[in-house]
């Protein structure tokens, strides 16, 4: 396919160039009627590029196909079968790819290293999970995704299931072996979705991880905003295969999705998948040799451990890991990762991808460089310098894995929308959670709906948010109380 087109925003052209003029929606009709002090901020193009997809982008048939042949373009420039375009970014689009393997309570295997999202699609469509663990490193206190292993045994366990998922890369970086997983999804007859909302660089470059299509996986949801250059809610959802009707993910994409959806992200999306094809192993060639670069220097500084695959891959542990995620072990300098992160943000106004209680990370891609790349560099360095600010660091009591497993005695669903009151969480030990408890960044819920709360977790929580931990989808986002189900 000829990938110098980019249809989305063609037509968008096409429509400033007719001039054409709405009696539709949005109301401010091309910012005209948008407050000048909104205008000031978001600027014209914001405003003349927000317009409706049909009646608007294309017209009120669709005959033009616009978004249509942009999917159709995308799907050919990762090698997928189909691709659908979603604006209301992977957290809509995983919930899509669920809803079209499993329905009320039938099983679907899950990583337990779940994204949020997954577990308010369990929430919401009644679906039983049958968690497989995660492999975890107990000298660094991390978790990387599950093992092929494990899905081969749980699928063993619960032949019933309908399918299994799983997140890789993970927010550290770190990577399943997919083609191990989708085979044994393929060898029981059921279909494998990956949660990739961190890969969507990966088809275009030959040194970073295997991505889902070319590993087996029959869905793989990525979120174009995270590591491409897509707008923020911009995500893409890729199909191949024949155990997954794409007529059928569409329908559950359309049962979730808005009516409105935002030509801007579209747009975004489409601009994005030609600047890939055009340019993307280019791009990947500097930004994995800026990496490395910015590896080395960070490794360099006193105090501060750079993690690599030596670190992270490697029997029980992940299969892959993406250098572009520069993580930060920050042990060496006495304090935690959440406040080197406060403080590299006060003093330098840079802002770290995700922190927890001993690391801080980078997120860089292809749109990084040397300049910011030094401007990194330097506010760690700098940070490094000032460490003895940062200290004593509080303790965050991270229990073991067993503690950390939690019984689930409810279906997700049931305990999220059946009876709750909310208690002081000293007398949550052993009560049923209602509610996400998620340390976020990630987004990877400690305790969930329907699990039940173990002394463990809960101080776990408690002195993670003392520490600086941001848990906000709790009903008291400091976790002095928690919601639980009321019990008879």
């Amino acid at each position: 396919m000829d990938h110098s087109q980019a249809p989305v925003l063609e037509a968008l052209a096409a429509y400033h160039e007719e001039r054409q003029t709405p009696f539709t929606p949005p109301g401010h009709k091309q910012g005209r009627g948008a407050d000048p002090r909104v205008w000031a901020v978001l600027g014209d193009a914001v405003f003349r590029s927000d317009v409706l997809a049909t009646s608007g982008l294309d017209d009120r048939r669709s005959s033009r196909r616009v978004l249509e042949r942009a999917q159709e373009l995308m799907a050919d420039a990762v090698g997928a079968e189909h691709t659908f375009f979603s604006t209301c970014g992977s957290s809509l689009s995983v919930k899509a790819a669920m809803l079209s393997v499993a329905g009320p309570h039938e099983k679907l295997l899950v990583g337990r290293d779940a994204h949020k999202s997954v577990v308010s699609g369990l929430v919401l469509a009644g679906i039983v999970p049958v968690w497989v663990d995660p492999q975890w490193d107990a000298e660094r206190h991390l978790a990387h995704p599950p093992s092929a292993d494990a899905f081969r045994a749980a699928l063993a366990e619960h032949p019933d299931a309908r399918g299994a998922l799983v997140t890789t890369p993970t927010p550290y970086g770190t990577c399943s072996d997919l083609a191990a997983i989708a085979e044994a999804c393929h060898e029981h007859g059921v279909p494998l979705i990956v949660d990739e909302a961190w890969g969507a660089h990966l088809p275009f470059h030959p040194e970073l991880p295997t991505w889902a299509m070319d590993a087996g996986a029959d869905v793989c949801v990525t979120s174009v905003h995270k590591m491409g250059s897509g707008l923020e809610q911009g995500s893409v959802f890729h199909l191949q295969g024949d155990l997954i009707r794409p007529e059928v993910l569409k329908n559950r994409e359309d049962l979730l999705g808005t009516t409105s959806p935002s030509v801007l992200i579209y747009a975004g999306l489409d601009g994005w998948r030609r600047q890939m094809a055009e340019h993307g192993r280019a791009l990947f060639d500097d930004a994995l040799t800026l990496a490395k670069d910015v590896r080395t220097r960070i490794a360099a500084v006193e105090g501060l451990h750079v993690h690599g695959r030596e670190d992270f891959c490697g029997p029980g542990r992940a299969a892959d890991l993406d250098p572009l995620q520069v993580i930060v072990d920050v042990t060496g300098l006495g304090t935690t990762g959440y406040a080197v992160a406060d403080w590299i943000r006060e003093h330098h106004r840079v802002n770290l991808h995700l922190s927890d209680h001993r690391r801080s990370s980078a997120q860089l891609t292809h749109a990084d460089n040397p300049d910011t790349a030094d401007i990194l560099v330097a506010a760690l360095t700098d940070a490094a310098r000032h460490a003895d600010r940062l200290r004593p660091a509080p303790r965050v009591e991270v229990p073991d894995p067993p503690a950390l497993r939690l019984e689930q005695v409810l279906l997700p669903r049931d305990a999220f929308f059946g009876r709750t009151e909310q208690v002081p969480w000293q007398k949550a030990v052993g009560r049923v959670s209602a509610e996400m408890l998620t340390p976020y960044p990630p987004g990877i819920p400690a305790a969930l709906p329907g699990e039940r709360l173990n002394a463990e977790v809960l101080e776990y929580l408690r002195s993670g948010v003392e520490a600086g931990m941001v848990v906000p989808d709790a009903a008291d986002t400091e976790v002095t109380s928690i919601r639980v189900s009321t019990e008879d």
